[in-house]
């Protein structure tokens, strides 16, 4: 049996172990109902909108839908976004605020909602909102990314002129910079001898460990429509989470006049403004002072050549470096403001809680049915899920898992997912296997003491996070809600996650 020590939500089990014509420009207000926002611009006054450099209209900053940013409405970029915007997303760093979940694997390759990777929402984003040249940065872990991204998109992704592509691009050494990825600003500058090769006007730059909904056709649109060298796409914060995130101040035309990145004490302080100018209520304004990056942008190709080679050669970061330096040489940097569901999947609370909340009802977090703006993955030509004589409530199940005559509650159970009578599963993510055991398989293991990939007979798993390929035996109790835990750590703890990291459960154990 393994030791575990005393944790907070949720335990975490390793996968090694076993335990478009230009819209009108007329103004229209954000309205707002109880604490979402349902009007689609947020529109200066006439008089404080400066003029567009090519003409007279003026400019609109485009806020998505607050609950689904699908194409409700058709968005018309000229020239369109398949031709004139590539797409460039940031494979992140080590991940270490995820780890165990990144020992072996990108943070954009960890599972998500049963079926797909955290990299398959920006990726859908992008082909929902008809961009169709894509490149995705990696460096650290980067052989399942690499793995799921060439089986899950096609070389050719059609669009313009059928030059649609989804590719790879790893940290590379060369004769002219021998150093990994430096950060985000410096990957993007690494790979610019390639990016300026494509005939595009702007630079659509994204993270892949958010999980969120949007059309970045609006948001393109928006940086167009206010002649801005730099949008950013941001929302309302609460003062609880500010200090993760880059925060700024905008004026009355929603454009960037201070930038902090990731502020404590009093600059914390100092970045806090009244957020009725967003259009939130007066309740809603105090409850989120802040306004935070949420670490996207539109960058015109022009202006990313010269910030990255000429005017910040040495700048390493968009958000601590390049998007403050651009403000203050006095470039257009615009906000575009968004009000959906948003989470950036940097630590293993908020994954947790990401996936948990697809099951929420009657309207989770995030949906993956909207079929205005699917979220694509990799075809794997898996049977049907077989659920015999089981009781699942308030749970998604994911493609072909064998459920026997046990009850799962609010969790998430992922791809080829074996769970045997009489076992229960509760608030639990199980991400699912790579593969299935065969009955040869499993009658080998079990004539040499050892455990079939998936939940044994009669075991009880409550709040946990479980690696694909787990193995976990017949009679395990794993509840952290017992007395003696409570006792141990107190109910208001924050105790980091651990790796149960075994070879196997032994029978009965208790977790």
């Amino acid at each position: 049996m393994a030791a575990i020590g005393a944790l907070n939500p949720p335990h975490f089990f390793s996968s090694s172990g076993i335990v478009s014509s230009r819209r009108s420009s007329s103004c229209r207000s954000l309205s707002f109902s109880s604490s979402r926002l349902s009007g689609d611009k947020i529109v200066p006054s006439a008089s404080l909108v400066r003029q567009r450099r090519t003409g007279g209209v003026a400019p609109v900053i485009v806020s998505p839908k607050a609950v689904s940013d699908s194409k409700n409405s058709q968005t018309c970029l000229d020239p369109d976004a398949s031709q004139s915007v590539l797409g460039i997303i940031l494979g992140g760093g080590a991940g270490t605020r995820l780890y165990p979940l990144t020992k072996k694997r990108a943070k954009p390759a960890v599972p998500l909602g049963a079926n797909y990777r955290l990299i398959d929402i920006p990726v859908s984003n992008c082909l929902n909102s008809n961009i169709s040249k894509i490149y995705v940065l990696t460096q650290f872990n980067s052989a399942s990314l690499n793995r799921h991204l060439s089986r899950a998109y096609a070389s050719n992704m059609g669009g313009y002129k059928n030059e649609g592509f989804v590719e790879v691009l790893a940290a590379q050494q060369s004769p002219e910079n021998p150093n990994w990825f430096q950060g985000t600003a410096d990957a993007v500058r690494q790979y610019l001898w390639l990016f300026e090769e494509h005939n595009v006007l702007e630079f659509l730059i994204l993270a892949g460990d958010h999980l969120y909904r949007m059309d970045y056709e609006r948001f393109i649109q928006a940086h167009r429509e206010t002649d801005a060298d730099i949008t950013v796409a941001a929302l309302p914060m609460d003062e609880k989470r500010a200090t993760a995130f880059g925060l700024m101040k905008i004026d009355e035309e929603g454009r960037i006049i201070e930038f902090a990145e990731k502020p404590k004490g009093e600059q914390l302080k100092a970045m806090k403004v009244d957020t009725t100018i967003l259009g939130l209520d007066e309740e809603r304004a105090k409850e989120m002072p802040y306004i935070a990056s949420m670490g996207i942008y539109v960058v015109s190709k022009d202006v990313m050549l010269n910030l990255l080679r000429d005017k910040f050669p040495g700048a390493n970061d968009f958000g601590s470096e390049v998007i403050p330096g651009a403000t203050s040489i006095g470039l257009r940097v615009q906000a575009y403001l968004y009000d959906g569901y948003w989470e950036d999947i940097g630590t293993i609370e908020a994954f947790y809680n990401a996936n948990l909340g697809i099951t929420k009802k009657p309207v989770p977090d995030f949906s993956f049915y909207d079929r205005s703006a699917p979220i694509y993955t990799q075809p794997r030509y898996l049977p049907p899920s077989k659920m015999l004589d089981a009781d699942v409530t308030d749970s998604v199940i994911g493609e072909g898992c064998v459920i026997k005559n046990c009850k799962i509650h609010h969790s998430v159970v992922g791809l080829r997912s074996c769970i045997a009578e009489g076992a229960v599963i509760e608030d639990t993510l199980l991400m699912g296997a790579d593969y299935y055991e065969t009955d040869a398989d499993r009658r080998l293991l079990a004539a040499k003491g050892g455990v079939p990939i998936g939940i044994g007979k009669n075991t009880h798993i409550k709040r946990a996070i479980i690696d694909k390929n787990a193995r976990i035996g017949d009679n395990v109790k794993h509840n952290i809600e017992d007395k003696e835990t409570l006792d141990a750590i107190g109910e208001d703890s924050t105790v980091r996650y651990v790796t149960v990291s075994c070879y196997r459960t032994d029978q009965g154990a208790e977790m």
